[in-house]
């Protein structure tokens, strides 16, 4: 690795370790745990996915969406029981990419990877508002005007600096430079340390303190599946976007392996469960990080954080990692997904934006699961009714349909309503040459078309079809001739 390489890493390592502070802290308070469990998860997951994971590039941590799913089962059954979830659920993600199912991304359809980034970008910026309040009352006053003219000028920092230098990450020269004005002019504003005090030692090793009986099992393991279901699916979709912005290709069984024995370690170190942030990963990418150290370089410098430099980085100003969010937020949104609106069709709009709504109002998990399920119904119709049929008198007197289009559950009917087996001769032909045959409907329907021919007392006879089709119908005992 050359130096200018190894120096690009460095810098936007060390911008993504400061969007990674806040954010790992407002999510382990969410999830009612202290925020250094936050900060562990980030430093050991960030750091080993970087190492050993299947996309250089790409930055994972304490997530959001992770701590939602676990809030309930922290405030029933404490934080000995989460991080034996933690380690279920990693576990969970490394059988995953061992029986290589990060494949099943690519059932994800386009419109569905464009209503996820809207949708996390949304989250991203409704995030920030938060910092915007005191206590459960909005800000007003000269706090407020200092917070809204600190984040005005992060972001324009993170706008211009550009088009005078690449030299060094826009975000990263924005942190710093807000945070050195607030200091010497001596604003008063809100800053990290207000949020929470981020000093502590080395994380240590202790199995989770929980009865190893079925009983705890039972507890832990819907909480684990559904952790790492949407550890997994936000962190293969994201790998997905790193793909297109680098225009390189990642590994998404291998970063599964990762990912999950990154939580297994967490659970052990008395961190939290996360995934790949996408926010993160933006700012790493914007700011130049290609390669693996710049995810290693986050990692260890949020331990750095713990251990050595909290005093100084509890001084940072919230407003500006809020201004470098809300860029982030903006880079995030697939403006394009706005521009296409007249020019794709009315069905692929209607899945962008249910899934950016149930992202924000729910979770990911069902929101991409409800987009899959839209899409896929959608494809359904539209397979449906492409089924059409040719007809033809032969010169002996029988007829001839030939058919053409997939065989399915949803195009039964339709395929059905081709023949007329009462007007049709006693001879008719079935030419599956351009006939798709997928499942046990299609089958059915075939086995239907010939008993309504032979209650009409004539005879069907099925040509050409394909060797996977013969197989289907040997198993379902339906001979073709």
């Amino acid at each position: 690795m050359n130096l200018t390489r190894l120096r690009a890493d460095a810098l936007a390592g060390l911008t993504t370790s400061f969007a990674l502070l806040p954010e790992c802290i407002a999510f382990a308070l969410v999830a009612h745990l202290n925020p250094l469990m936050g900060l562990y998860g980030a430093f050991i997951i960030c750091t080993l996915t970087a190492l050993f994971g299947g996309r250089p590039g790409m930055v994972s941590g304490a997530a959001g969406s992770m701590a939602v799913v676990i809030v309930a089962l922290v405030v029933q059954h404490g934080v000995e029981y989460l991080l034996a979830t933690v380690l279920l659920g990693g576990l969970i993600m490394v059988a995953f990419g061992l029986l290589r199912l990060g494949k099943l991304v690519r059932m994800v359809p386009h419109p569905v990877m464009l209503g996820f980034v809207n949708g996390l970008a949304i989250i991203i910026a409704l995030a920030q508002l938060e910092h915007f309040k005191s206590g459960e009352s909005w800000l007003s006053g000269t706090p407020l005007y200092v917070m809204t003219g600190l984040v005005a000028a992060t972001m324009a920092i993170v706008y211009l600096l550009p088009r005078l230098t690449r030299a060094v990450p826009p975000a990263l020269v924005a942190i710093l430079g807000v945070g050195l004005a607030v200091y010497l002019l001596g604003l008063p504003t809100r800053t990290l340390g207000d949020m929470a005090h981020i000093a502590g030692g080395l994380p240590t090793f202790a199995l989770p303190q929980i009865p190893w009986t079925l009983e705890t099992l039972g507890i832990i393991a819907p909480y684990a599946f559904l952790m790492a279901m949407v550890g997994l699916l936000e962190t293969l979709l994201t790998l997905n976007l790193t793909d297109e912005i680098t225009e390189t290709r990642g590994y998404p069984d291998r970063e599964s392996v990762a990912l999950g024995a990154a939580n297994m370690v967490s659970g052990l170190f008395g961190g939290m469960g996360g995934c790949a942030m996408i926010g993160q990963t933006v700012i790493n990418l914007s700011s130049g990080g290609r390669g693996r150290f710049s995810g290693v370089f986050a990692g260890v410098m949020i331990l750095l954080f713990i251990l050595f430099l909290s005093p100084l980085i509890e001084r940072i100003p919230l407003a500006a990692l809020v201004g470098v969010m809300f860029v982030v937020s903006q880079q995030t949104f697939a403006w394009a997904s706005l521009r296409v609106i007249n020019k794709v069709p009315v069905n692929d709009v209607l899945v962008i934006l249910a899934v950016t709504v149930i992202t924000v109002f729910t979770d990911l998990a069902t929101a991409v699961l409800c987009g899959i399920v839209i899409a896929a119904l959608n494809f359904a119709w539209q397979q449906a009714r492409e089924l059409y049929a040719d007809e033809h008198l032969e010169a002996d007197g029988s007829k001839l349909y030939r058919l053409h289009g997939t065989l399915f559950f949803a195009s039964t009917t339709p395929f059905l309503n081709q023949f007329d087996p009462a007007d049709d001769p006693g001879e008719v032909t079935l030419d599956c040459r351009h006939l798709i045959f997928v499942d046990y409907s299609a089958i059915a329907a075939l086995m239907t078309l010939r008993e309504r021919y032979t209650k009409a007392g004539k005879h069907l006879r099925v040509l050409h079809l394909s060797e996977r089709c013969k197989k289907l119908l040997k198993r379902a005992r339906v001979h073709h001739e």
